[in-house]
Order: C-alpha cells, then sequence, then structure tokens
C-alpha cells in the first residue's frame, strides 16, 4: 500500500469515526408533535428530561390538526401531544397511536386578550357587544374551521349569541400563536387563545377568562405514534406526568391531569 493510500484510509476512518457518532446521537433524537401553545412550558421539560435521562427531545410545534395530518402522512414522529381530544381520535381511529399508550395530559383556559396598553374593558356573557369593542377592528382566532383554540373560541362565541355578529371581523392564524401574535404586534384589538399564550407574551393582557361551561374542556391528550421505533418513546410520554414535569407545566399555567 502507498503512502498516500495509506493516508486516505487514515483519513476516511477518522472522518467515519467522527460522522458515525454524530448520526447515532442525532439518530436517538425524540421526536415530539406538540400543539404550538406547549412551546414554552415543553421546551422546558424536554431540558429536564435531557439532564434527567440524557436523552434528547426535539418538539416540533404547530396545529393540533396540520400535525395529525403530517402524522397520518408518514412524518417521523415519536410522540403526539394534541391540544384536543378530536385530533387524537382521528389518529386513533385510524390504528396510528400505539395501543394503550393514550393519556389526558393537561387542561387550559380560553381568554380573550388585548394589546397590554389597551385600556378597553368587556365582560365576557351572553351578547355582550364584542362587534362595537373591535371598532372596525379585526378579532385574531386560531382558524375556527380546523385548530383547536379557534374551534373553542366559535363555540363558545356561539355560545354566548355574539359569533354571527364578529364572524366576518375574524383574522385567522394557521395556529394559536399566529392568533396570539397579530394582537401582541398590534395589528388586532382583540383576540381569543388560551390563558397559558397570554401569559408567554408581555405585549398582550388577559381581558376576561372564557366560562368553562361555554365550550368543551380543553383537555390535551398525549400518546406514542404507533410508527415509532424509539426505545424511549413510552418513557417520554410517562415522564410528562411526572412531579419534575407537573411543576414545570403548572409553572407555565396549565392544570396537570392527576
Amino acid at each position: 500500500m502507498s503512502l498516500q493510500s495509506g493516508v486516505r484510509l487514515f483519513a476516511a476512518a477518522l472522518l467515519l469515526g467522527v460522522l458515525v457518532p454524530a448520526v447515532q446521537a442525532q439518530a436517538q433524537d425524540l421526536t415530539v408533535f406538540a400543539a404550538a401553545s406547549l412551546k414554552e412550558s415543553l421546551d422546558a421539560v424536554a431540558g429536564q428530561y435531557l439532564r434527567t435521562s440524557g436523552f434528547r427531545v426535539q418538539p416540533s410545534y404547530f396545529a393540533s390538526s396540520a400535525l395529525a395530518k403530517q402524522i397520518e402522512n408518514g412524518a417521523p414522529a415519536d410522540v403526539f401531544i394534541s391540544a384536543d381530544i378530536e385530533w387524537m381520535d382521528y389518529l386513533d381511529k385510524r390504528r396510528l397511536l400505539r395501543a394503550g399508550s393514550r393519556t389526558n395530559l393537561l387542561h387550559n383556559r380560553l381568554a380573550l386578550i388585548v394589546p397590554a396598553d389597551s385600556k378597553l374593558q368587556i365582560d365576557i356573557k351572553p351578547g355582550m357587544p364584542l362587534l362595537d369593542a373591535l371598532r372596525d377592528g379585526k378579532l385574531s382566532m386560531a382558524d375556527p374551521d380546523s385548530v383547536p383554540a379557534g374551534k373553542y373560541g366559535r363555540v363558545a362565541l356561539e355560545k354566548l349569541g355574539v359569533w354571527k355578529s364578529v364572524e366576518r371581523s375574524v383574522v385567522r392564524g394557521d395556529n394559536v400563536r399566529t392568533a396570539l401574535n397579530f394582537v401582541a404586534r398590534g395589528e388586532a384589538p382583540l383576540g381569543i387563545v388560551y390563558q397559558t399564550d397570554a401569559y408567554a407574551e408581555k405585549r398582550v393582557r388577559i381581558a376576561g377568562l372564557f366560562p368553562s361551561d361555554t365550550h368543551p374542556a380543553i383537555i390535551y391528550p398525549v400518546a406514542v405514534v404507533a410508527a415509532s421505533r424509539h426505545a424511549g418513546a413510552q418513557s417520554f410520554a410517562n415522564y410528562l406526568k411526572s412531579a419534575e414535569a407537573r411543576a414545570i407545566f403548572e409553572k407555565y399555567g396549565f392544570t396537570v391531569e392527576r
């Protein structure tokens, strides 16, 4: 073997030695598809889990509806956390969840928000003058046809008898954080998001919480995706209900299922 050939082989072996562990480490990452409203809390939980277990969690956040469709189309998710029961049911009916892994994890509240410097006051009650409060502005919501936060919001406004009056004033976000940002940037005078979203954004304040009897209970279920081959998927799903994770979720305004 020539010296030049030996050098090439050594370089290849050295490169392989560098790359293989990196690829293996990447392969060990746990992919979690999660509702956009979980961003801050789940990032914190993932960080704590890494320190506790050594496993790195890679969350991917968007609307539950879009994430469920991606899983249906074969996206490589290990764990799914939805912002409502319906989209978890959607996957369950298609046998795309690991049997026995599904459980309810969190609860949330629905909030009416305004920019932090807004002086607007409005009582959330039947017949409330929501259209007048908009003053020709827009009501920011996640898409009420598909995104859980938007669907809850529409049901609540229908129950309060004001949906038809404001329907044409709604600006639809592709997820709840988009709806939040419209209000935070002052592009909409009012918005409907989860209570936890409002806590996460200093540029908005809560004008009021919707009574719990105006919409279905806001429940976040979690399950392992059936196609997952990650050995730690179920362990992480279990960890989400641990005392450590519970303390983090509660810090961010969620109520944890007991």
